[in-house]
């Protein structure tokens, strides 16, 4: 069995402010920041404590902006690192491949890459690990902790209590995704600004109640903002809406924080599902608050970045399309053709068909050009070079790239609370509704867009109603066309239609199916609940034993090693990551949620 430690160092990253300047490989002591200079190791005080009461002065205020304007300006940054950003820049090609496209996109097999050679290094298949690739998420979370912690840990701070409500809550949500991807990182450490090792890790289980204590008092210090004086609310406004990006209030002419209540509540329920298999009761009645104080619902209400709207595009159409650095998984292709869904079909499919004519290495038969929607299996090996003359696997499927280029990367999805939801009904919780009513809503939301006359894509809005009703699979099997692995029936065998006559098991099935077809491509939340409920059924990886040795044939990823291999860093993990994780550092290990017992 391989060893596990892998690329850059947290211990060596978390000491470098990167945001504004970052380059992965390129540290900076200080943040700079039109030749301003912002000292990473400022601590005063409890950055996840949140004074709502406090009585500010106009004067007061007025201090801490001017105090905290560089702060802010960097944490703004920070808000785009969460899906892709670096250099204070908005989400780009290369911080998001790193972050997606090389590691969890396969691991929730929505995409699979069709050639190994890479100018920083190499991808033998899906679980290869790569000392290269394996730190993409956590580079990217690096980059969040360091933009936004050092104005949580500002003293100025406690004057906005608001302002720093919402920046506790971004950062909170992407230390529950990256907690999700290794199992384990030094979460306190980090919170409270620490620069140099020891680092003490912590474990999902930590990590997690403590956030939700934190959404807890964010919750409460925002319901009291309605409260504030007129001069308050007025310049604390022009704030939020100079500085978070993520909300839709500006684009709107919305005011207050409300959105930002139901974001936080919508952040606990999701951390609720996910501990529903280890912590039952108290994941029912995080759940159920959760939803009793306000959640997602409705597209205005969604938190993501709005490429349409900010002025970028979506960075998977240069990695897809551009570069021909990812392919539809063949896993994707089989359960959307099983399903028979929109993005399949109808005038304006969502995933073309194949860009050219591939030839079967075995019998020499030829896929012509726009023949069929094809997608490659998960852990193949795959070719060399980015050109279809060379490399065949080019050939195979993409997304509509008009469409997916101004698709916003969201933070939270309407669609996926309402699966939440469906989920909770289901298990019998109050979520305010039943599975049905949110189950069907979820697939009405499901597209990358917001449901509305402009953005509506015409393919999926034509065919939702009938797509609904879908009482069985379409009989289907997936070919190669490469004749490089054999057929292989479609393992979707539901529905869409809700029927209450099927069993619990089925019902959680159909739910998670579709609420995966809604997540893409964001695979963070999708291999997640591949992991904790074993849904959707995907087809099994291919060359599964390539990674660290942890896995065989028929076992899927359970988590990222810990990206750390610098002296200082082993050290760390040694003395405190491995017990905060619960097991050895190996893919196979499965982290505080992901227990090997029955959804029901």
């Amino acid at each position: 069995m391989k060893h596990a430690y892998l690329a850059v160092s947290a211990a060596a990253l978390t000491a470098l402010s990167l945001t504004a300047c970052l380059d992965f490989d390129s540290p900076l002591d200080t943040l700079k920041i039109d030749q301003e200079v912002v000292d990473p190791t400022v601590h005063v005080g409890n950055p996840g404590e949140l004074n709502f009461d406090i009585e500010v002065t106009e004067d007061e205020l007025d201090n801490a902006l001017a105090n905290l304007d560089t702060y802010f300006r960097q944490a703004k940054g920070g808000q785009y690192a969460m899906r892709g950003g670096k250099n204070g820049d908005y989400p780009g090609e290369h911080a998001y491949q790193r972050q997606f496209s090389l590691g969890p996109d396969n691991y929730a097999q929505y995409t699979t890459v069709p050639h190994y050679d890479f100018m920083y290094g190499t991808l033998q298949s899906s679980y290869d690990i790569s000392t290269e690739f394996n730190p993409g998420p956590n580079s990217s979370y690096l980059i969040v902790k360091n933009a936004m912690v050092p104005l949580l840990n500002h003293p100025a701070i406690d004057s906005i209590p608001e302002m720093k409500a919402i920046y506790l809550l971004l950062f909170d949500q992407a230390s529950q995704e990256i907690a999700d991807i290794h199992g384990a990182f030094p979460y306190d450490d980090f919170i409270l600004n620490k620069q140099t090792s020891p680092f003490t890790y912590n474990g999902v289980e930590h990590i997690y109640k403590t956030i939700i204590e934190h959404l807890d008092d964010i919750v409460t210090c925002l319901a009291h903002y309605d409260a504030r004086p007129d001069w308050y609310k007025t310049k604390v406004q022009k704030l939020m809406n100079d500085n978070l990006d993520v909300c839709q209030n500006k684009y709107y002419g919305r005011t207050g924080v409300s959105e930002w209540i139901r974001y936080a509540n919508s952040l606990k329920l999701r951390i609720a599902i996910h501990c529903v298999k280890v912590e039952p009761q108290l994941a029912r009645q995080w759940a159920e608050e959760a939803v009793a104080g306000g959640v997602v619902e409705a597209p205005e209400q969604e938190f993501g970045l709005y490429s349409f709207q900010l002025g970028f595009s979506n960075p998977c159409n240069m990695i897809w399309i551009s570069w021909g650095d990812a392919r539809l998984s063949a896993s994707f292709e089989s359960l959307l053709m099983s399903l028979d869904h929109p993005y399949t079909k109808g005038d304006y499919p969502f995933f073309k068909k194949n860009g050219g004519a591939i030839v079967n290495t075995k019998t020499g038969e030829v896929l012509e050009p726009e023949t069929r929607i094809v997608g490659l299996r998960e852990g193949i090996h795959p070719g060399m070079g980015q050109s279809p003359a060379t490399n065949p696997m080019l050939n195979f499927s993409v997304f509509d790239g008009d469409y997916m280029a101004q698709a916003p990367l969201y933070l939270m999805k309407m669609s996926e609370v309402d699966f939440l939801r469906a989920e909770g009904a289901l298990r019998g919780w109050n979520m305010g509704g039943t599975a049905r009513e949110f189950y069907e809503r979820g697939i009405r939301y499901a597209y990358l867009f917001e449901r509305s006359e402009e953005w509506q894509h015409e393919g999926y809005d034509a065919l939702v109603d009938d797509y609904i009703q879908r009482t069985e699979a379409v009989p289907y099997t997936y070919h190669d066309p490469l004749g490089m692995v054999n057929d292989e029936p479609s393992v979707t065998h539901i529905g869409v239609a809700w029927d209450e006559s099927d069993s619990q098991e089925v019902k959680l099935e159909k739910i998670i199916t579709q609420k995966y077809i809604a997540a893409f491509p964001n695979s963070f939340e999708a291999w997640t609940d591949l992991r904790r409920t074993g849904y959707p059924k995907l087809f099994p990886v291919l060359n599964a034993d390539e990674g660290d040795g942890s896995l065989a044939y028929g076992d899927i990823i359970r988590r990222c090693p810990f990206p750390d291999t610098d002296d200082a860093s082993v050290a760390d993990i040694i003395e405190t990551g491995l017990e905060a994780l619960g097991g050895e550092d190996y893919q196979a290990t499965r982290i505080w949620w992901d227990k090997d017992v029955p959804n029901f």
